[in-house]
This record gives C-alpha cells, sequence and structure tokens, in this order.
C-alpha cells in the first residue's frame, strides 16, 4: 500500500514545483523578446529586457540601466532566493520565519515587476498610431512568472500566519 502524503507535504511540493515553473518563466522572460516595434519600413527593433539593458549601456544611459536592472532583474532573483529559502528550507521558528517574511515585505514592495509589464503594455498601447507594435510570447512569459511569484508570495505568507492546529490524542 503506498503512503499517502499529509495535506501539508503536497502543499510543500506543490509550492516547490510552482517556485522552480516561476524561476524558469523570469528567466526565459528576460531574455525572449518582449515586442517589435516598427516606424514605417525604415526602423524596426525587437526588445527583450536584457537587449535593453544592454542598449541603455552601450547608450550611455547609466542611471536608467542601474533602475532598470534593479528593478526588473536584481530584486525579482532576491524575492525568488528568499522564496527558495521560505519553501525549500523553512525556517524552524515562527520567528524566524516571521524574520524572513519581513525582509521579504521589505524589499518586495520594490520588486516592480508587475509595473514593469503594465509599462510595457501601456507603451504598446501608446505607440499604435506613431507605429507598429508586435507583441511576442517574451511578454507573456513575464507576466505569467509575475502572477506566479506573486501566488506563490500570497499563499507562503498566508501559510506563515495561520495558526499551527496541535495533534490531539
Amino acid at each position: 500500500m503506498a503512503k499517502r502524503s499529509s495535506p501539508t507535504t503536497l502543499e510543500q511540493r506543490t509550492l516547490q514545483l510552482a517556485l522552480l515553473l516561476a524561476t524558469g518563466l523570469l528567466l526565459a522572460g528576460l531574455w525572449l523578446p518582449l515586442l517589435t516595434v516598427q516606424k514605417m519600413v525604415l526602423w524596426k527593433n525587437t526588445l527583450s529586457i536584457l537587449s535593453t539593458l544592454q542598449g541603455l549601456w552601450l547608450g550611455g544611459h547609466i542611471m536608467l540601466l542601474v533602475l532598470m536592472t534593479i528593478f526588473s532583474v536584481v530584486l525579482p532573483v532576491l524575492k525568488l532566493a528568499v522564496l527558495y529559502r521560505v519553501v525549500f528550507r523553512p525556517p524552524r521558528t515562527r520567528a524566524a520565519m516571521q524574520r524572513v517574511l519581513k525582509v521579504m515585505h521589505d524589499y518586495g514592495r520594490w520588486a516592480m515587476l508587475d509595473v514593469m509589464v503594465v509599462a510595457v503594455l501601456l507603451v504598446t498601447l501608446k505607440l499604435g498610431a506613431l507605429a507598429s507594435v508586435q507583441v511576442h510570447a517574451g511578454l507573456y512569459v513575464f507576466a505569467a512568472a509575475v502572477v506566479l511569484i506573486a501566488l506563490i508570495t500570497h499563499r507562503v505568507t498566508a501559510k506563515a500566519h495561520t495558526p499551527r492546529r496541535r495533534a490531539t490524542r
């Protein structure tokens, strides 16, 4: 007879798989083309987040490069690292878990993945009259990573704030 997993173990495995998927989606979303902008027939440019960062570097726009790198790459990766810690090696005490969640909350509000996705969508809509914009899979993959990370964060936080049940005999 196969051993059945407890709901907590099943939930833990689900969170782990979701976190691995979110990591893959985020990495793919950074590399894959987000959109192609074409102005008349003369100018066409396909952009990903990483190619945009490279363009900012080559163009000498260092301040914008630093801001975009922090908000679109560094903070999301840090948030994933904290989520990995909580999901794969949960702190043993409630106080330790609260400290880890506080760190994630304190810098998490600055991780503006969702703002980046909305900004790209707005640019896409606004440029419609000036240029043709073709949206690529990278935008959807990046948006999926944003949503999945938010869902995992919500579940981990809710789980940490749920009182633990004591075993009864």
